[in-house]
């Protein structure tokens, strides 16, 4: 078999085997820096998207509203004349988006935006008995809000229906008013408008305050509450690139004239920090395969001195310069491959390992974690490519290596 490789392929593996306990180390090595940028890298993936669903399962990532009431003033002030009269902001009052069918339509034949959902939001007071709580009262249409919110995947108790009869309400509100499925529930809003509404299911949100003031109702029951017949305040997206909703949102709201709130703005804090997470980590992992390369080519330069005698030799049996310098740059791409071999298999036992630990009180996963194959891949490739570099310098110093001084030693 080894007739059949070229003369540089020979050459670098056997000096790979000449050196069994250099090659070791410089591979364990190259393995044990694959092996945390894998680790690290499937480990920040799944908190990040862990993180990310909980964000984004229970919001919409951009609402349309209609744009902010502003004081305006009676007149423009004469020039040379000091305008003195002092304009309050208006109160922003509950109004409907105008033509809201028409902004609908024409969202959902964006190719960027996956599903659109016409909702009205508004304040309120949940009534029971002497007790009483300030809610948020949302009317959604369930076939299309599912598609914003998974609100199914959140009932811990009753049923995922509604009728206009029915509500849904969060945990810590039924706890606070001593709520439980199929009691009445009195709702009254800002416009004096009550009815009194069954409970019907029971979700968690995974935020208190959202278990605490978050109510459902059918869009159509909303709308007689709020005095808004055939109205909505909202029409909330999901879209397909989620990081890409800052752009969406500005490009809806020239199209549209509706003030676009992206989930990017509403959680900036938790926007800054993610890309904070994301630029350690990167320089993390770039740190760490710089250290690599640096050891990859600090053994390769040594190897180079200690085989010049049999460089000399090879160069005067008509080796080639470039013939010498493919020798190294292979045994510095094969480092890098085994290297990277070794440190997927060493990252999956850590993951493994991992799991066993991190779990939370009831025994579950604390989160997902799988290691994909483009990610093996791309550490096989990445560290083969690292291992080539790396040899660059090493490959280049034997072969300027003169073939009398080199057998001279």
């Amino acid at each position: 078999m080894s007739n059949l490789l070229p003369f540089e392929w020979i050459a670098a593996l056997r000096f790979l085997r000449e050196g069994r306990l250099q090659s070791l180390f410089i591979v364990l090595g190259a393995a044990i820096g694959v092996a945390v940028i894998v680790f690290m890298s499937a480990l920040l993936d799944g908190l990040q998207s862990n993180l990310f669903n909980r964000v984004l399962s229970s919001q919409a990532h951009i609402v349309l509203e209609r744009p902010r009431q502003v004081a305006r003033p009676l007149r423009s002030p004469a020039p040379g004349e000091a305008l003195t009269i002092r304009q309050q902001t208006p109160p922003q009052r509950l109004v409907s988006i105008d033509q809201w069918q028409k902004v609908r339509d024409e969202m959902q034949l964006r190719s960027d935006v996956r599903a659109v959902s016409p909702t009205l939001n508004g304040s309120g007071f949940a009534i029971r008995g002497d007790a009483s709580q300030s809610i948020v009262l949302t009317g959604i249409d369930p076939e299309q809000y599912v598609r914003i919110v998974a609100l199914p995947e959140k009932m811990v108790a009753g049923t995922w229906r509604l009728t206009n009869a029915d509500i849904l309400i969060g945990t810590e509100l039924a706890k606070n008013l001593g709520l439980q499925l199929g009691d009445k529930l009195r709702v009254v809003s800002p416009t004096g408008s009550d009815r009194t509404l069954n409970i019907v299911g029971l979700f968690d949100l995974g935020a208190r305050t959202a278990n605490q003031r978050n109510v459902f109702v059918l869009l159509s029951t909303a709308q007689n509450l709020a005095g808004l017949p055939g109205g909505v305040t909202s029409i909330d997206l999901t879209v397909h690139q989620p990081f890409e909703a800052e752009t969406i949102a500005r490009a809806v709201a020239g199209q549209t004239g509706l003030e676009a709130t992206s989930w990017i703005e509403s959680n900036s804090q938790f926007f800054l920090a993610l890309r904070a997470q994301n630029m350690s980590s990167a320089m993390i992992r770039f740190f760490v395969g710089l250290s690599v390369a640096a050891g990859i080519a600090s053994v390769l330069v040594v190897s180079v001195v200690q085989r010049s005698r049999e460089i000399g030799i090879l160069r005067a049996m008509g080796g080639t310069r470039g013939q010498l310098m493919r020798v190294f740059l292979i045994q510095g791409a094969l480092v890098g491959l085994l290297g990277s071999l070794t440190g997927s298999a060493m990252a999956t036992l850590l993951l493994a390992a991992w799991k066993l630990v991190a779990r939370n009180p009831d025994g579950s996963s604390l989160f997902v974690i799988t290691i994909p194959l483009q990610l093996y891949l791309t550490a096989a490739v990445l560290a083969t490519v690292v291992g080539l570099l790396a040899a660059v310098t090493p490959a280049l110093r034997a072969a300027r290596l003169e073939p009398v001084e080199a057998i001279r030693g």
